[in-house]
């Protein structure tokens, strides 16, 4: 079994980067190079504005590589919850921002010609306990009729030619989809860099000074100046941007990848083959992956993945959690392990703007591989003076109380949530 990501080890890895010291002035520069940043990186250089994008690793090390490889339309929440915190005008346009992020998605993939699997596949939110059922009966009828016809509820029936496990019922949502992620943030850099952006790797911001109109990033391998910075560093954001380390909050999420399945175990466990999202507070999703893998993920533990004994220890979590639903593929070979960080917000809605000089766009509370593409092309919109089509401008966001940066209170909602899924 490999400790590493998936999607990064079967992926051919970005080969354009930059290469000797980092210098210069730019128009924009970017911090981060995952799906954010790289979308804003293209949007921009592609209208003939010089900008650099500033990455501490390699492109899609962060979250842009470590998820579940789904694309899914809708919100992190009910619709009838996001009604009820956000105002049915602010929640229609949030959830119609996560379908445009789709179509904007499979328009870069076709204009670009990356070549990362990309399909409509659909997704299923599976009712993992009877009374599950209601609730997911009660959210697609306000769906279905006020913002996507493109849904249907599925009985428990239905669900025997879609997934080999005993859920209650499921909502489908058509327009979702799916894709190679490594495949996909290597190709949007690729095409940034083909439209004139520059991308430092290995190139981690340590130092930002701000003054007379003009921003200067330091890094180990040198410093640029620019007119305007975009944050796009999500749960990876470095400790000098305090603001957004209040406010955002590092969940570890983790996932398996088997080995690849025979056409008789894809007929017993994911015949639908589209993806999957269980019902539960701590819950697990899981997709099949373009060479027959189950790739199956969820919140195993309340912590950060740091090392590879952490991500061994959540690994054996996933495993009883994946032989629990598909008990025919219980000791199955596991082939790859890993970990990463997801960007969650105290109410889990996402958050982009602009404040104390610099943009952002980040907080995607484990729903950013669809919306962070679409969302970094509309704040690079906005650093242009282009119409604001900012579907989150002005959402208040309060910092967390306590939080300077480390999670440190994860332990109690992990078992808050725990305590939840026993008797709900």
């Amino acid at each position: 079994m490999q400790f590493q990501s998936y999607w990064h080890d079967t992926a051919r890895p970005f080969a354009d980067a930059a290469q000797g010291p980092v210098e210069g002035h730019y128009d924009v520069a970017v911090i981060g190079a995952g799906f954010t940043a790289l979308a804003a990186a293209r949007q921009l250089a592609k209208a003939g504005v010089k900008v650099v994008v500033l990455e501490a690793e390699r492109v899609g090390w962060g979250a842009s590589g470590r998820n579940g490889g789904h694309l899914n339309n809708g919100l992190a929440h009910s619709f009838l919850s996001a009604k009820s915190a956000l105002g049915a005008e602010r929640a229609i346009a949030l959830y119609r921002a996560f379908d445009e992020s789709i179509d904007t998605i499979e328009t870069i993939v076709a204009e670009e010609g990356i070549d990362c699997n990309f399909r409509r596949a659909g997704k299923l939110k599976l009712a993992s306990k009877p009374q599950h059922f209601d609730v997911i009966a009660r959210n697609f009828e306000a769906v279905h009729r006020e913002v996507d016809p493109e849904t249907a509820l599925l009985s428990a029936h239905d669900l025997k030619s879609e997934v080999g496990s005993p859920f209650h019922g499921a909502m489908l949502s058509k327009k979702s989809a799916m894709m190679h992620m490594g495949r996909y943030v290597a190709g949007l850099a690729t095409a940034a860099v083909g439209h004139g952006g520059v991308i430092f790797e290995k190139a981690a911001v340590t130092g930002h000074r701000q003054g007379n109109s003009r921003h200067s990033l330091e890094t180990a391998r040198g410093t640029v100046t620019a007119d305007h910075v975009l944050v796009a560093t999500g749960a990876y954001t470095p400790s000098l941007f305090g603001y957004f380390r209040r406010r955002i909050i590092s969940v570890g999420s983790f996932l398996l990848a088997t080995r690849p399945l025979s056409d008789a175990e894809i007929a017993a466990t994911m015949p639908g083959n589209r993806t999957c999202v269980t019902s539960m507070n701590i819950g697990n999703y899981f997709r099949l992956s373009p060479d027959k893998r189950l790739i199956f993920g969820g919140r195993a533990r309340f912590s950060a993945t740091s090392d590879q004994r952490s991500d061994a220890k959540s690994g054996d979590i996933l495993r009883a959690s994946l032989a629990e639903i598909f008990p025919q593929l219980a000791g199955i070979e596991i082939d790859y392990c890993w970990g990463g960080l997801v960007d969650m917000t105290k109410d889990r809605y996402p958050r982009a703007g602009y404040v104390d000089g610099v943009w952002y766009a980040m907080g995607y509370s484990g729903h950013g591989a669809q919306l962070s593409t679409h969302l970094g092309m509309i704040i690079a919109d906005a650093i242009m003076g282009k119409a604001d089509r900012n579907p989150v401008k002005g959402l208040e966001w309060p910092a967390v109380p306590g939080h300077f940066g480390k999670p440190w209170f994860l332990p109690v909602v992990g078992l808050y949530y725990k305590t939840l899924d026993r008797f709900m």
